[in-house]
């Protein structure tokens, strides 16, 4: 039996061993703990005389030979800690690395990383460790080949803190560790005498910490490690750093880069915007005043206007200029069906062709410019399609997402009253089969009731889901799209409308009340998804994308369609369940179609993860390139997964956030610009002034918690809610006079990365202390065995709210009374005794939409025991949930 010191010892001695004799130094090695992993890495340097070198093999190459001549003796030593009592190896690698800080000599670093799991923190140094004999090299070195054991270990200053990159001798670098992979470098910001601090302005403080790597623990992919005996480390303040590889050929590449451009953007955005709008077509440009602005109800109404007097049109800047440049022949969509097999595609050139039929047949049928259609479609090519119809006719389009019951439809044609109403017959998701039309009839006998009547319901046959003699059928309203339709010639004349058009409305459903019908136009939206997509994925022309939303949401409408269409992208449309007919839907389409940028909900991350890594493992996913995350905060623990198992450890991830009403991101990662904090949606986007401000609306400077404002318009804002400019001005801009009031509360810590903590009405006052219900869940899912969670607020007699928490468990996990008081004490231990939930509702699962959005509504119901007052739950993706979950309320 030995001790740790002598454990390390034995292994170095093993690993070098194997190694031939060209010249060595001395080899070093560290130990770190990262809670409750051991990980040891050894450090054998290597001097190399380039000049000689140089003319027969490349530095690079000689790695590459080290990285197999020390592979072999990886496999054996995996198999000797494994049999140890107190060890469970996780990760190993051995990472070569070359660089020349000059000419004449160069440093070859071979790293052996083990990352060894389950152990005792409290006893680490009393452990003692009976250690099997390790295989002789000569087991698996060739005959002629002869190792040197030439090194001593430097024991005496073993255990190290380690904060997943070690400064070494190159000048400005750091190491900057993958697990299990090859080792990159960083540059690091302010290293060179030519890095300077970006200085300035209020709105600009946030760039100051751009030209400086920012404080905090590193990554070592999942570890983070921290010096032995002291307080482990949080995660939530882990680096993750770009891929020098990715960051050479991102569009934006540095935080110099990031803060050059923003601070064109904010102190002369008219230059800014006009110098991007003038990538796309304009049938007038517009005026000299690019823009125009009042957000403060104070100089009277809220006005908010961009391009002023430029004329364009979305769909020919989304169709039509990407054919004249020569794209036409290029795939547009891809589609894939509910069931596996079932796919389609078009070209941009097919794809005008569809637009200009169903054009011709709504001007036909009496559309016009300014009239409104409503589009109560899943997610066929035909959606997408309807879209661009109505923007290339002038006409304004309002999706409904198709899954809203019939009383919400019918509420939002009373409130627009469209000329034409498109849906199709049936749609199938998962197992499911949905009768649409049926849902269509009801909303439209419900307006015939109110007064409204639609003269026209164009219907499109999903022979997928349901046959037209199975079709209920009104003669003097209804006709079947493929009658018609196709038989309309296919150019149409763009009608060629003003930047304030109208382009779309989108209803935004609250709990109570009439929906929000937001309005958003055309120039300012065109331009701010398109640059917005652009950059926050580093966009290239030979991507593939996919995002998992529905075009009824308004990230199906900047995301699916406008946004990717104006960069010429190739999108995905899927009309099924991403755990459909199995959790591995998601991947086996990332291979089919060979996806590299995906975005997606974290709450169907989050549902991936409690399935298990296998159903990722089992897919290559290797052209992935750039995830995304929409819709919510994406808690620390999932956005790891979803960089580790989904993204292997090299995929940045684009953590957006932004609303219906922003049009486009706000807060976003621009990958390979700058490193990563997981959970955090990092810094503004360009022509973006966010502030962070407290009750009375006064500005908060550096590290801070408040409410989440923007300080000036951008072009992709809302201009009104339909029909209501006073509950506009009233819900965002009277709150906090002179800002847009997002709604969400934000953190900002004191490298200047922003958090958002959610909805600011998801905040919880238990006895004096608010908190957000995010951060509660945040910590909960922490938990190994959790898999989600939901928390609301519900009413308590002494603490004025008291905490209620739906927890839904790892596959297989059973409900304990034990498991429940794990739960609470992980809330205490990351946050407080006064954030304890003081009910944990076992939940097999969350009442969500399709598009992955959990009702809280519903929930707040279930957790104030009003189950009279659970509204409508049709449109949730599985309404048995609901009932589920009332029948565990008292377990």
């Amino acid at each position: 039996m030995i001790g740790l010191q002598s454990f390390a010892n034995h292994i170095v001695n093993h690993v070098v061993s194997w190694l031939p004799n060209p010249g060595w130094g001395k080899s070093r090695f560290y130990i770190a703990l990262a809670r409750t992993r051991f990980l040891l890495i050894i450090l054998v340097p290597l001097d190399v005389n380039v000049s000689r070198v140089r003319k027969r093999e490349p530095i690079s190459s000689i790695a590459n030979r080290m990285y197999d001549l020390i592979c072999p003796p990886i496999g054996p030593l995996a198999k000797s800690i494994e049999e140890c009592d107190h060890f469970v190896l996780r990760d190993s690698a051995v990472i070569p690395f070359a660089f020349c800080p000059c000419t004449a000599v160069s440093f070859l670093e071979v790293h052996i990383v083990l990352v060894i799991g389950r152990i005792c923190i409290n006893k680490l140094e009393q452990m003692r460790f009976d250690v099997s004999p390790l295989p002789s090299p000569s087991t698996y070195l060739a005959p002629k080949r002869k190792p040197h054991q030439l090194f001593s270990v430097a024991a005496s200053s073993s255990i190290v803190l380690l904060r997943s990159y070690c400064c070494c001798r190159a000048r400005g670098r750091r190491w900057v560790f993958r697990g299990g992979r090859r080792m990159g470098t960083t540059k690091v910001a302010g290293s060179t005498p030519s890095a300077r601090s970006i200085a300035g302005s209020d709105h600009l403080r946030h760039v100051d910490s751009m030209t400086r790597v920012p404080s905090g623990a590193g990554k070592i992919s999942y570890l983070n490690a921290v010096v032995l005996g002291e307080a482990l480390a949080s995660e939530e303040n882990d680096l993750v750093f770009p891929n020098p590889e990715f960051s050479v050929q991102a569009l934006v590449s540095s935080p110099e880069q990031y803060a050059e451009m923003y601070k064109k953007s904010i102190e002369d955005p008219a230059s800014f915007w006009s110098e991007i709008a003038s990538q796309f077509y304009w049938k007038k440009k517009w005026d000299p005043e690019v823009f125009s602005e009042n957000l403060d109800v104070r100089n009277g109404n809220v006005k908010i206007e961009w391009f002023i007097g430029g004329i364009t049109n979305v769909c020919y800047n989304a169709l039509d200029r990407n054919i004249d440049v020569g794209n036409g022949d290029k795939v547009a969509i891809l589609w894939e069906g509910n069931e596996p097999g079932q796919d389609g595609k078009l070209t941009y050139r097919e794809l005008l062709e569809k637009v200009c039929q169903l054009s011709n047949y709504l001007k036909d049928v009496g559309v016009r410019k300014g009239d409104t259609v409503v589009i109560y479609l899943p997610m066929l090519m035909e959606l997408p399609i309807s879209m661009l119809a109505c923007a290339r006719i002038g006409a304004v389009h309002s999706v409904v997402f198709a899954g809203f019951s019939s009383e919400s439809l019918s509420q939002r044609i009373m409130d627009c009253k469209p000329k034409v109403v498109i849906t199709c017959n049936g749609v199938r998701r998962g197992s499911k089969a949905l009768a649409l039309k049926d849902i269509v009839d009801s909303a439209l006998v419900e307006c015939n009731k109110n007064g409204f009547s639609v003269g026209l319901c164009l219907t499109y046959e999903n022979q997928s889901a349901m046959s037209r003699e199975a079709t209920k059928w009104q003669d003097d309203r209804d006709v079947w799209w493929q009658d018609v339709v196709p038989k309309f010639p296919t150019k149409c004349e763009v009608e060629w409308v003003e930047s304030e058009d109208p382009l779309f409305l989108l209803y935004t459903s609250g709990s109570t009340g009439k929906p929000k019908g937001v309005l958003h136009t055309t120039a300012g939206y065109m331009v701010y998804t398109a640059t917005t997509f652009k950059y926050a994925f580093d966009y290239k022309p030979s991507d593939i994308y996919w995002c998992t939303a529905d075009c009824g949401w308004i990230t199906g409408h900047s995301y699916v369609t406008y946004g990717p269409l104006l960069n010429g992208a190739t999108i995905i449309v899927f009309e099924g369940a991403p755990n459909y007919p199995n959790p591995g839907r998601c991947w086996d389409i990332v291979d089919k179609y060979k996806v590299s940028l995906f975005y997606t909900a974290p709450t169907l991350v989050r549902s991936l993860m409690r399935d298990g890594d296998e159903y990722v493992t089992r897919y290559s996913r290797k052209s992935l390139r750039v995830l995304g995350s929409v819709g919510e905060p994406i808690n620390p623990s999932a956005w790891r997964w979803f960089f580790n198992v989904v993204g292997d450890g090299r995929c940045p991830i684009s953590d957006t956030w932004w609303q219906t009403e922003t049009g486009g991101f706000m807060i976003t990662p621009l990958p390979g610009a700058w490193p990563q904090k997981p959970g955090s949606a990092t810094f503004p986007f360009f022509g973006v002034q966010a502030v962070i401000v407290d009750e009375k609306g006064i500005e908060i400077e550096g590290e801070c918690s408040g409410y989440l404002c923007i300080k000036k318009s951008w072009p992709g804002a809302f201009r009104t809610l339909y029909g209501d400019h006073e509950r506009y001005e009233t819900t965002y801009f009277k709150p906090f006079q002179g800002y847009y009031f997002s709604g969400d509360g934000c953190s900002r810590d004191k490298d200047g990365y922003y958090w958002l903590t959610g909805r600011v009405d998801d905040v919880i006052n238990v006895s004096g202390h608010r908190i957000g219900t995010a951060e509660i869940e945040s910590a909960l899912v922490s938990h190994p065995q959790c898999a989600e969670a939901a928390v609301v607020g519900v009413e308590h007699e002494v603490k004025g709210q008291g905490i209620y928490a739906f927890v839904t468990l790892v596959e297989g996990v059973p409900y304990s009374e034990e498991l429940r008081k794990s739960l609470i004490l992980m809330v205490r231990n990351q946050i407080g005794a006064f954030a304890a939930p003081d009910k944990i509702h076992w939940a097999p699962g969350l009442p969500k939409t399709r598009s992955g959005k959990i009702m809280r509504r519903i929930l707040r119901k279930i957790a104030s025991r009003q189950l009279n007052e659970l509204g409508d739950t049709s449109t949730l993706a599985d309404p048995t949930v609901v009932d589920q979950l009332i029948a565990l309320a008292d377990t």
